[in-house]
């Protein structure tokens, strides 16, 4: 079974620190799991679940592995220098750095550039996840890469 690309990129966007994303290889399906310290589940009984359905269930990538700061600092490094560039590298310093980037982006009008880079961001970390997970995947258009 070939897992779609844009579930991962789905599960990518969705990401937070709540809950951890899963494709299920047997349904095909993703599958969400609540964080136990939010839940009050045990670390005891999601442990079980997947060593007893090891080979079925892939974590997908979390926040941690996606690192978006990660991602909005090569978005202003790639930028023409100047002070558009300037300001979106100090706009991504310190407390608030999400907020003061996108009041940037929207102030120069450059979101649906950001939006571009962003997604392209996304897709890399998707296709490196399939094959470091030796999945094969498929583009939504059908075309497989």
């Amino acid at each position: 079974m070939k897992i779609k690309l844009q579930q991962v990129i789905d599960a990518i966007e969705q990401a937070d620190d709540n809950r951890t994303g899963f494709y299920d290889s047997q349904t095909g399906e993703t599958v969400w799991l609540g964080d136990p310290l939010v839940t009050g589940e045990s670390y005891d009984e999601l442990e079980e679940l997947l060593e007893t359905s090891r080979n079925r269930f892939y974590r997908l990538p979390t926040k941690f592995d996606i690192h978006e700061y990660s991602i909005m600092e090569n978005f202003a490094d790639d930028l023409p220098a100047g002070r558009m560039r300037n300001e979106l590298i100090n706009a991504i310093r310190g407390r608030g750095a999400f907020c003061r980037f996108k009041n940037t982006i929207y102030y120069y009008g450059i979101e649906r550039q950001w939006y571009d880079y962003r997604d392209a961001a996304y897709r890399r970390i998707a296709v490196r996840w399939c094959r470091d997970e030796g999945l094969e995947y498929e583009e939504e258009h059908g075309n497989d890469e």
